[in-house]
């Protein structure tokens, strides 16, 4: 079976979309059709209101080996533009899941590892496997980063431990990365989706128009300056209380009742 991207909505959560990279045998390493049919999956995903959180996962227990060393290697054989086209396709990928307004969780079996582990980075929330690995490897092919793990990686981690996970691209444990603020929650092995969609179902009660702000709020706060970003949370605070979400959201917690977004 050839490597593609699964789409599903789970019985029981049915508010979260679930991608699952699937490559039988590579361990889910990545192709050209994986970012194609997520590029659209995620625009989809933005036009539909019922749904609330995405949820990023492999199958088979295992989330991503990376790019596919065969497929590279056979690439050095064509123009340059042909891997700068995939690499940019990657690129796209990590930009739709950074600029969807719905909660994106990375839930991380087995390992990340290489433009894998940038995927997991990308996303706003990380489940991982108490025993799940995480490696930029691509040092140890010759190669460099893409899919903006170096991007991540140096905004979420001090600059020489970055340094050190892209040089030496040796493995790092689900639990040290816990400890760094990098994953946010731990999950006994073979339960991460689970514990991912679980999550997902809390985030579904949330404000879609909140979720969507804040992401955004966020997504620029490392590059405004305080001041530039005091007046963004001014407009996205003014916005969002003129908002339907705003009225039901004051309303409900004034009457002691859930909020009930739509």
């Amino acid at each position: 079976m050839s490597a593609e991207l699964r789409s599903s909505r789970p019985q029981g959560h049915e508010s979260s979309l679930v991608l699952t990279l699937s490559n039988p045998g590579a361990r889910n390493a990545l192709h050209p059709d994986m970012y194609a049919a997520a590029i659209e999956a995620l625009d989809a995903a933005e036009r539909d209101a019922s749904l609330r959180a995405i949820v990023l996962t492999g199958a088979d227990n295992f989330f991503c080996a990376g790019g596919n060393l065969n497929r590279l290697l056979e690439n050095r054989a064509k123009d340059p533009s042909v891997q700068a086209a995939s690499i940019d396709m990657l690129a796209e990928w990590v930009n739709a899941m950074r600029q969807s307004s719905k909660p994106v969780i990375a839930a991380v079996e087995g390992a990340a590892a290489g433009a894998g582990f940038s995927l997991a980075l990308a996303a706003d929330l990380l489940v991982a496997a108490e025993d799940a690995k995480f490696v930029m490897s691509y040092s140890r092919v010759g190669l460099t980063p893409d899919g903006g793990g170096s991007w991540f990686l140096s905004r979420a981690l001090p600059r020489a431990l970055a340094t050190e996970l892209m040089l030496e691209g040796k493995p790092i444990g689900a639990a040290r990365l816990a400890e760094l603020g990098v994953v946010n929650r731990l999950a006994r092995p073979h339960t991460a989706l689970d514990a991912a969609l679980a999550w997902a179902d809390d985030l579904a009660a949330v404000s879609p128009n909140s979720a969507a702000r804040i992401k955004g709020l966020v997504n620029v706060a490392d590059t405004q300056p305080l001041a530039d970003h005091l007046i963004a949370e001014r407009e996205n605070f003014v916005a969002s209380l003129h908002h339907r979400d705003g009225l039901e959201g004051i309303t409900a917690f004034l009457e002691k009742r859930s909020p009930v977004y739509k």
